[in-house]
């Protein structure tokens, strides 16, 4: 691992007191850190926390005449490999989006030529607000930002919801491999969520499938360097910065997005949706009313996205999900062989807490050779191991290639 100059900023918030744990890790991997400081970010950690972490002075106003007396923001502009702002507040967030320079900290990014890593952190209705997310959506489009998350899940102020900043171990792999993510590059297809399959108007057969694995995973594969297509049910999610999102609803529509974004050039397909194995065989026109005790479905079979995938003479690296109430090791291994598939993820849904329409999950990796268990922990947590060891197949698979 190279080592690297990480100027890391931190801002107002009490996610603030995460970053002196990122600082930690980071010196402890033989990176050096030096820290600049927001008047707000004052108010939650002090300035000397952060130099007893860092070895370094710590900076924390534009006009310091002695740290200016020789262009003092100007030369740590100029030595930062890369710069992390965490957390990066909806203030932070606004006035970098606009090229500001009101303080040291935007003044840096201003001046800096170094990547400009952004870990957002604040509450859920801050961060869905539609001026933060016109902000966002400015800092996407700009090459020079990454936005890595937020996360989501129970926040300080008793929330619960997208806003939470990555934890210091995930930033911390980030800022490690931030200059070659491990998909750097790639071209990835993602689909994620429920289908549904109508019976008339008004009524359609479907699940229970949230989509915030693999919005989660959509997510992570971006923040890895991957140009990502999540092809998606229908789900009450926001789409991930970064990634092109498009809408499908029925398992024929799913195969029909996912073929031609596969179509278009992929390295990597990874089916997290939770596809309807069947459908009824036709759908009334019109609502159909209560005139019986009973109603009976005729059901067909519907198409197989992910056998579909695996089975093209150019298939790319396949990874398929499993979603087991029980038996959740033989149903993946045989999901696994049957479809040709390069990995599976299987978790078990029954188990309380985990799973469907929960921000939180534990799975196990299959692949021919082995295994590996994930969790419980955060969909955000895993989808990022996840994407990790998916690089590692990856890179590994193109090296035996190579050898040929």
């Amino acid at each position: 691992m190279a080592v690297k100059r990480i100027l890391l900023g931190v801002t107002g918030g009490i996610a603030a007191y995460k970053s002196a744990e990122l600082v930690r890790l980071l010196k402890k991997s033989g990176h050096e850190v030096r820290v600049v400081m927001t008047r707000g970010a004052e108010a939650f950690v002090t300035p000397l926390t952060f130099q007893a972490l860092s070895g370094e002075p710590v900076r924390t106003s534009l006009l310091d005449p002695e740290a200016e007396s020789g262009m003092g923001h100007i030369e740590l502009a100029k030595w930062a490999d890369q710069v992390v702002i965490a957390p990066a507040s909806a203030d932070f967030i606004a006035r970098l989006a606009q090229g500001m320079a009101d303080d040291l900290l935007t003044t840096l990014c201003c001046a800096t030529e170094a990547p400009i890593a952004v870990a957002p952190a604040m509450n859920q209705a801050m961060w869905s607000n539609r001026r933060t997310q016109r902000n966002i959506e400015l800092l996407a489009a700009d090459a020079q930002v990454t936005l890595w998350g937020p996360d989501q899940g129970a926040q300080a102020c008793g929330d619960v919801g997208p806003g939470r900043m990555l934890e210091p171990a995930v930033l911390f792999d980030l800022i490690s491999g931030a200059t070659q993510g491990p998909l750097a590059g790639r071209r990835v297809v993602i689909t994620a969520g429920p289908t549904r399959e109508p019976i008339d108007p008004v009524r359609y057969i479907s699940n229970h499938s949230s989509g915030k694995m693999g919005y989660a995973l959509a997510s992570a594969a971006r923040m890895a360097g991957a140009n990502v297509i999540l092809v998606s049910g229908p789900v009450s999610i926001e789409a991930p910065v970064g990634v092109e999102v498009r809408g499908v609803t029925t398992a024929q529509e799913m195969l029909e997005y996912a073929s031609g974004a596969v179509d278009e050039g992929c390295d990597l397909f990874i089916a997290t949706a939770a596809v309807a194995d069947y459908r009824p065989d036709s759908c009334a026109g019109d609502k159909i009313k209560k005139t019986d005790e009973g109603m009976s479905l005729s059901l067909v079979r519907n198409p197989d996205t992910l056998a579909a995938i695996a089975a093209r003479a150019d298939a790319p690296f396949t990874v398929g999900f499993a979603a087991e109430t029980r038996d959740v090791e033989h149903y993946a291994l045989d999901k696994l062989t049957r479809k040709k598939l390069n990995m599976i993820v299987a978790n078990d849904v029954s188990a309380p807490g985990l799973g469907f329409n929960s921000d939180s999950n534990a799975v196990t990796a299959f692949w021919p050779q082995g295994r590996e268990a994930i969790g419980p922990d955060t969909k955000v947590a895993i989808a990022q191991r996840l994407i990790a060891l998916i690089g590692e197949h990856l890179e590994s698979k193109a090296g035996a290639a190579g050898t040929l």
